[in-house]
């Protein structure tokens, strides 16, 4: 039975990453940004597909412009909504690109695809509180340099966009100092709670009339134009020629007041981004489009099994690369600092970074955007807390015990796997547990790619305004499974650890 024990834990293995492996030529994939209106529009191609005649993978909710773009030149999303303004201003900075003709040109060039306008222009904005704007006379932007007391919050994209914060604040000669970037969602909720006085908003944005906020004029015209379209990769000609036909259909049919009232079902309403876009899709074709909204037991389960099989390939794979190196570690004393170093310096690289970083690299290996770069991420994160509890063990190992080993003529290989890692199990399997239970908790950060897991709901908890109920759908289940996660390995520990360490240990 032992012996079975590795073959059946590489065929899980192998189980767990094979969806992430490519996908049937039938298949599209649709990206989308983590804020509403992009949520929507991707629903609305994803309609569009499986009227096509195409299965769809959805990766709704990635945060970001970069990371969606570097996915899309990967090839891990076939098609994503985008605007032309944050291509010239942002993905394309510096490039003095302007006009649909220069875009296309630069795509083409790129292998990439965009369509016609879709009918409407979301170009940002400045906003307050309108009471606020009013008792201090604030009506346009360049009306802000009178202030200069504000506190200002803006997105974090927005903080390092080509037009955003630096040369929004240089245009107007803008003298507030309290300026910082947080989350767009919880930016609307502080801005309604009266924490901060401005941040920017998209002009499309249903929390605009919903907030009753002042929408600042644009007097000197920094902001571009924003006309929303789709970006896709150019093998769908081939590949999807009616799905393609479908963008065709697409292009002008949403006017301004169109996308507010959708964004407005969403974040108002409560409707979910896929019913809003349905109804679109059938007044849009006048074709049926199915969709099917699971239940939140239903929801919980789907997520608890995408996370769990994020945890379960990463902490099995860094188990199995880690044990060695902490080995490796404690055998040669000249090594032991080099790889410490190396997996401590992994662990201080920031979450979101690392996942961008990982994009095109496993994009390489994989056409699966999120669950991939996801299980990476966990895998080098994992690797510390093993590979130093692994040292650990071995180091603080009594030097009698060894002399005694050695007393016996027990030959290396011998004395590691009957004597010093024995002894060391139950630091090492401490070191796996804290890998696990953080893995848990790290793997939310996976919806921010479109991952799965519980961090899905959780985004779109944040993303929706006031929506308690799909929040708590990710976030309760992701404590009670590290909760789980630490009782297990507490189990694991009785069978694994011999009796006379744990009896010592409790004593």
């Amino acid at each position: 039975m032992r012996r079975r024990a590795p073959g059946v834990l590489v065929c899980m293995l192998i189980a767990a990453i094979a969806p992430a492996l490519g996908q049937t030529p039938s298949s599209v994939t649709v990206g989308s940004k983590s804020f509403t209106e992009s949520v929507i529009l991707g629903e609305v191609v994803a309609h569009l597909a499986r009227q096509s005649g195409f299965s769809v993978a959805r990766k709704e909710g990635v945060g970001g412009t970069r990371l969606l773009w570097e996915a899309l030149l990967a090839g891990q999303i076939d098609v994503y909504p985008e605007y032309t303004g944050t291509m010239s201003e942002e993905i394309f900075a510096g490039r003095n690109l302007r006009g649909e003709a220069a875009l296309r040109e630069e795509l083409a060039r790129l292998g990439l695809r965009m369509t016609r306008p879709l009918g409407f222009n979301n170009t940002y904005a400045l906003g307050m509180k309108r009471d606020l704007a009013q008792r201090l006379g604030i009506r346009t932007t360049s009306d802000l340099r009178d202030h200069p007391d504000l506190r200002l919050r803006f997105s974090n994209e927005f903080m390092q966009r080509g037009d955003g914060w630096p040369s929004l604040a240089r245009r107007y000669r803008l003298p507030q100092e309290d300026v910082r970037g947080m989350e767009h969602a919880l930016a609307y909720e502080a801005l309604a709670g009266g924490a901060i006085d401005v941040t920017d908003l998209y002009s499309t944005d249903a929390k605009i009339r919903s907030l009753n906020l002042q929408v600042l004029e644009d007097d000197l015209s920094h902001f571009p134009a924003y006309q929303a379209v789709l970006v896709y990769r150019a093998d769908l000609d081939e590949r999807a020629p009616a799905l393609v036909a479908a963008f065709a259909e697409l292009e002008g049919s949403i006017d301004e007041n169109a996308m507010i009232d959708m964004n407005a079902a969403v974040e108002i309403d409560g409707l979910s981004e896929t019913r809003v876009a349905a109804e679109f899709v059938e007044s849009l074709t006048g074709k049926k489009a199915e969709f099917h909204e699971d239940g939140a037991l239903a929801q919980i389960s789907r997520y608890g099994l995408e996370h769990v099989r994020m945890v379960f390939v990463s902490l099995f794979a860094a188990t199995l690369a880690a044990i060695p190196l902490g080995v490796l570690a404690a055998r040669h004393a000249a090594l032991a600092q080099p790889i410490l170093g190396v997996v401590g310096i992994i662990q201080t690289i920031p979450a979101i970074a690392l996942l961008v970083l990982l994009i095109h690299p496993v994009g390489a290996i994989t056409n699966d955007l999120g669950f991939s770069q996801t299980v990476v991420a966990l895998f080098l994160y994992s690797l510390l807390p093993i590979v130093r509890n692994t040292y650990t063990g071995l180091v603080t190992i009594s030097p009698h015990l060894r002399e005694s080993a050695l007393a016996l003529g027990l030959p290396p290989r011998v004395r590691l796997w009957r004597i010093e890692l024995p002894l060391a199990s139950r630091t090492i399997l401490a070191g796996i547990k804290t890998a696990a239970v953080i893995n848990v908790g790290f793997a939310t950060l996976g919806g921010l790619i479109g991952a799965g897991g519980f961090g899905d709901p959780i985004f779109a908890g944040i993303r929706r305004r006031d929506d308690f109920t799909t929040l708590v759908i990710g976030a309760i289940p992701a404590a009670v499974l590290a909760l789980l996660v630490q009782g297990l390995f507490e189990l694991i520990e009785r069978r694994v650890v011999p009796r006379g360490l744990r009896l010592k240990a409790d004593g």
